[in-house]
């Protein structure tokens, strides 16, 4: 029987709304201070013009954090919630202490060790939340905070909103394929029926990414990361990336990414896995900082480029009909037309995922990403100077026409 979804009264907002930390397609989160005790908080403000049609993902986001909150000390605290006329707000934990991967950025080192205690916290609150039922489904660094900004910080689990309640006489029949692509399991692509081991595939996902700085199934589109995920196409590459990580990181790598859900580990084994509950003699004494960083930076770098490429070709594609005679726009503000046009790295529903094929795909060629296995910074700085030679003859072209 599914979970009875609570409904919030409107009321007066009792709270006070501050400087904003983030924002979504429906909703913004703000910091607020509530008006009677002056304790600070987060506000998720949604809109409940822009949210129509979503209503359950918040029902079932404040059910799911009524279950657990204050249950666990890596999971992010349900305060209060309420509406207004306009709004619905969920106040949760001021989350201070930032990203999980702009905090290892900070640092001014970090070993597997380090990689391995965050995988911990996380995979506690995990387990928890599975002995209660829920799973995340959408669990990815932008989806962990630390608490406060101290070195040690509780790491908190947040973002509810594809969290489900689910019953164990029904373990597999969600079927709804949502998530963001790099970190969804096999099972949810085949809409097989997925449940609590999603979560443990995307721990995996993780746990790949903290340890080299990209991701293992990273492609020039969605369609290709899918199909990568499908037959678990990943590999330990570069080895200059992977000489200084162990054995058993690989290892426990690998018993997350397995494509079958039910050889998969559960999140209990996986706190019982040698790399997680081992001794530190066991892990990589290397100091990965420099290589995560470098490929983290590459990897944004890349995705920009490519972004740039794809959306040049389709101003292409349109004939750049706009732009003609006295309504042509400047060529320096071409960074902000493509910017308008890139798609963005956020949860999606997959069915929406069409091939990036096409006549017009062809027109700016650049090199391919070794299958998300690393990339070389002359690689990088080609892809850019391929991309500033293309830009340059869209608008000598079109010079040349007006001319």
């Amino acid at each position: 029987m599914a979970a009875q979804q609570p409904q919030a009264q409107v009321q007066p907002c009792r709270y006070k709304t501050g400087k904003t930390l983030g924002a979504g397609s429906y909703s913004v989160v703000k910091e607020c201070v509530h008006i009677d005790t002056g304790r600070y908080y987060a506000a998720k403000v949604i809109n409940k013009r822009l949210m129509a049609g979503r209503e359950h993902m918040v029902r079932n986001e404040i059910a799911v954090l009524k279950r657990v909150s204050m249950g666990h000390q890596n999971i992010l605290t349900l305060v209060d919630y309420f509406e207004t006329m306009n709004n619905l707000y969920l106040v949760t934990d001021l989350a201070l202490g930032g990203e999980l991967f702009d905090r290892i950025c900070r640092k001014g080192s970090y070993y597997e060790s380090d990689a391995a205690d965050l995988i911990r916290a996380t995979l506690s609150a995990v387990a928890y939340l599975h002995d209660h039922g829920i799973v995340h489904r959408d669990l990815k660094p932008e989806n962990l905070l630390f608490r406060t900004p101290e070195d040690n910080a509780d790491l908190l689990i947040a973002d509810f909103g594809l969290s489900r309640i689910m019953d164990e006489e029904q373990f597999h029949v969600l079927t709804t394929t949502c998530g963001t692509p790099g970190y969804m399991a096999p099972e949810i692509f085949k809409k097989s029926g997925h449940g609590k081991p999603v979560d443990v595939w995307a721990i995996g996902v993780i746990t790949y990414f903290l340890l080299c700085g990209y991701t293992p199934f990273d492609r020039d589109s969605n369609l290709e990361e899918m199909q990568a995920i499908l037959v678990a196409d990943y590999s330990f590459t570069p080895l200059e990336y992977w000489r200084g990580v162990s054995i058993s990181a690989r290892r426990f790598i690998q018993r997350c990414l397995t494509i079958d859900s039910n050889k998969r580990m559960t999140a209990h084994e996986a706190l019982s896995h040698e790399w997680i509950a081992g001794p530190e003699s066991g892990r990589g004494e290397e100091d990965l900082l420099p290589t995560v960083k470098k490929n983290f930076n590459a990897r944004r770098t890349l995705h920009k480029a490519i972004d740039t490429v794809r959306a040049i070709n389709q101003l292409r594609a349109g004939g750049m009909g706009m732009m003609d005679g006295a309504q042509s726009t400047n060529p320096s503000r071409v960074n902000d037309t493509l910017e308008q046009a890139k798609p963005k790295d956020e949860d999606v529903d997959m069915e929406d995922v069409q091939p990036q094929g096409g006549p017009h795909d062809s027109a700016v060629v650049i090199d391919p990403r070794g299958h998300g296995r690393g990339q070389t910074e002359e690689q990088i700085m080609e892809q850019q100077r391929r991309i500033e030679e293309t830009t340059k003859g869209i608008w000598s072209g079109r010079a040349a026409q007006a001319a």
